[in-house]
């Protein structure tokens, strides 16, 4: 998360209920001191719920009349943080709501643009195991989380102090540790963190072997790996090796690195790589999972 965070990317988080995901995106903003704004996704919203709209104001013009104007309300995604829970149980038209504002930055709400704060970041919850009501997301969309994010159960020594700690009368606070002038520093900071030749093309080599057809290359050695071609309908675009440079920037600052070189790159493949698939339904009858086929791409570009 604290890479998605200095990349000023979106991230996808994905784990079963009760891991604390809602908590852990708003203990975040507290200790960073950024404002954080929460859509509970369901069935029935619509765009405007997220986004805002425009509204008819009156108010007394001074002389014993009322002057009409209209003024835009701001909907909840104008914050700094904003947790989208269970994003696949809206329709595909509300999804596409956050289209333009996690590409953009901003919002189109009738005839006026607006601009949404800064910095400006989409945390999305997914629940992996019920599916009833729910409505998957576009690839389109997906492509935009810069990472997938899959949260395990805690250990048993984890589980028993989140038991303890948790059922106690004095829950704690969260320290603040930076302010968002600060998260903006940092955040200005990874673009120019350099990124050794090697490391850049390892991770173009590691997107174009996600893609089961590449057109133009007609070399054996060049194809996609066996794993791809089979289980495998479409993969990365460009955007995906993008993601993986600059998460390797964002790994390295956090690591006190000078620069980005290929561990950076490996160590992120998984996060950045396994929402850009798109797997056949050989794969799904067969059980191959994305994880399986990445670990076959990384070992085709050793």
């Amino acid at each position: 998360m604290l890479v998605a965070l200095l990349s000023r990317g979106h991230a996808l988080l994905v784990g079963v209920p009760g891991l604390a995901k809602t908590l852990l995106v708003a203990s975040l903003a507290e200790a960073l001191d950024l404002s954080f704004g929460r859509v509970q996704f369901t069935p029935d919203l619509l765009p405007a719920d997220i986004t805002g709209t425009d509204v008819l104001q009156e108010e007394d013009d001074g002389q014993g009349g009322v002057r009409r104007r209209v003024r835009f309300q701001a909907g909840p995604i104008f914050h700094n943080l904003v947790l989208a829970d269970e994003i696949n149980r809206t329709p595909p038209k509300t999804q596409a709501a956050l289209l333009q504002a996690m590409q953009e930055r901003r919002v189109t709400v009738g005839t006026t643009t607006h601009a949404l704060p800064d910095p400006f970041q989409v945390f999305a919850t997914r629940n992996p195991i019920e599916q009833e009501g729910t409505y998957p997301l576009p690839e389109a969309q997906l492509d935009r989380f810069l990472l997938e994010i899959h949260i395990d159960y805690p250990s048993e020594l984890e589980e028993r102090e989140i038991a303890r700690k948790t059922t106690s009368a004095d829950l704690g606070t969260v320290p603040r540790v930076l302010s968002a002038a600060d998260v903006r520093a940092l955040q200005s900071l990874v673009p120019r963190i350099p990124v050794t030749e090697p490391a850049v093309a390892l991770a173009v080599a590691l997107g174009r072997a996600t893609r089961p057809d590449r057109p133009g290359e007609s070399n054996g050695s060049s194809r996609a790996p066996k794993e791809v071609r089979e289980f495998v309908r479409f993969g990365a675009g460009p955007r995906g090796s993008q993601a993986l440079v600059l998460a390797a920037k964002a790994r390295a600052a956090l690591l006190g690195q000078a620069a980005a070189d290929v561990e950076d790159v490996r160590a992120m493949v998984t996060p950045v790589l396994r929402h850009r698939l798109v797997l056949s339904y050989r794969a799904e009858a067969e059980g191959v999972r994305d994880v399986d086929v990445l670990a076959a791409v990384v070992a085709s570009c050793a």
